[in-house]
């Protein structure tokens, strides 16, 4: 649906009728630095060609804005330039990402922003903007920078949240004594957060050095804020990267402890077993029924075979204990 639609000049906002053609018309009666700017929040098919229609827009981009699930890009019509970016959220409670979309269509007179998802960064944009007129008199070029820019912060905010829950995901792992069957699906599942990152944020970084070295109904005068976007995409990515290898390096590391945990409780199951099995051995001589066993017939025969089986085991205990096996 249409949630706002207002027409502005010279980096200030004009009286103009609330309807989509009549801001249009007071924006281009105002003079050549007049635009019109639209808002969508998840259109129907039907608004989309509505607006479509009215701004002479690409029926291919009208496809995607409706359709969303759209890589990040910037694509060039012969009416109007658009780009697409994807808005990412994080909810510390669940350590879930969540990711929407943020469409903008950009022409000489009009620039438009269809929204996806719920995690949308943009809901102060406007009002900010407006009380900033010197970047506003920019036109659509200052509208298409801001909303890059606030999305982009929102991707340095997601993965600053995320970096800290995984350095406390680190030191849980690596606490004494924590070796938990749950530590691998906590592992991975952190890793499908980060990919989640990745996807928005590494295909951006073209599209974004693209608009700053010059694009169609881009001005050059929006061009060092642009660059400035694309230096902050680069940073998240090198930090997604970072946290990325992070997670791999945790993951073989728990591999490693749990391995280590395996073997220990190994050489103890069989240090305990080394001692259960002198005592069955010398139990299951005797219990042969041979006759032919002189200390069978002493007195201090079976007192001292219990007391060998003491004995043993007691020097096996002591010796096994002195290595770490026990």
């Amino acid at each position: 649906m249409i949630v706002h639609c207002a027409a502005y000049h010279d980096g200030h906002r004009i009286e103009a009728p609330a309807d989509l053609a009549g801001a249009l018309a007071a924006a281009r009666a105002a003079g050549p630095d007049g635009f019109v700017w639209i808002g969508l929040f998840e259109p129907t098919v039907e608004e989309l060609d509505h607006v479509g229609k009215e701004f002479a827009l690409h029926p291919l981009a009208v496809e995607d804005a409706v359709s969303a699930h759209q890589r990040p890009k910037v694509e060039a019509y012969q009416g109007s330039l658009f780009v697409t970016l994807k808005t990412l959220g994080y909810h510390p409670g669940g350590h879930v990402v969540t990711v929407g979309e943020v469409m903008v269509f950009l022409g000489p007179d009009f620039v438009m922003t269809v929204r996806h998802g719920e995690d949308s960064p943009l809901s102060g944009l406007r009002a900010a903007l407006e009380q900033d007129p010197e970047q506003l008199r920019y036109g659509p070029s200052s509208v298409l920078h801001s909303v890059c820019d606030t999305v982009v912060d929102g991707y340095v905010e997601v993965a600053t949240a995320l970096q800290t829950d995984l350095d406390e995901l680190e030191a849980d792992i690596f606490s004494p004594g924590r070796v938990g069957r749950d530590t691998a699906g906590r592992i991975y599942g952190y890793k499908r957060q980060v990919m989640s990152v990745r996807r928005a944020t590494g295909p951006l970084l073209e599209p974004m050095l693209a608009l700053e070295r010059g694009a169609r109904f881009v001005r050059p005068e929006t061009a060092p804020y642009l660059r400035d976007v694309a230096d902050h995409v680069a940073r998240v990515n090198d930090q997604v990267d970072g946290m990325d290898r992070l997670l791999s390096d945790i993951l073989n590391a728990n591999l490693a402890q749990v391995s280590v945990q395996q073997n220990n409780d190994m050489r103890k199951i069989s240090a305990w077993a080394a001692l259960a099995a002198v005592p069955t051995m010398i139990a299951g001589i005797y219990g042969m029924n041979f006759d032919h066993m002189p200390e069978l017939h002493q007195v201090w025969g079976y007192p001292a075979v219990l007391v060998l089986m003491v004995v043993v085991c007691l020097v096996l205990h002591r010796v096994f204990k002195r290595h770490d096996w026990l």
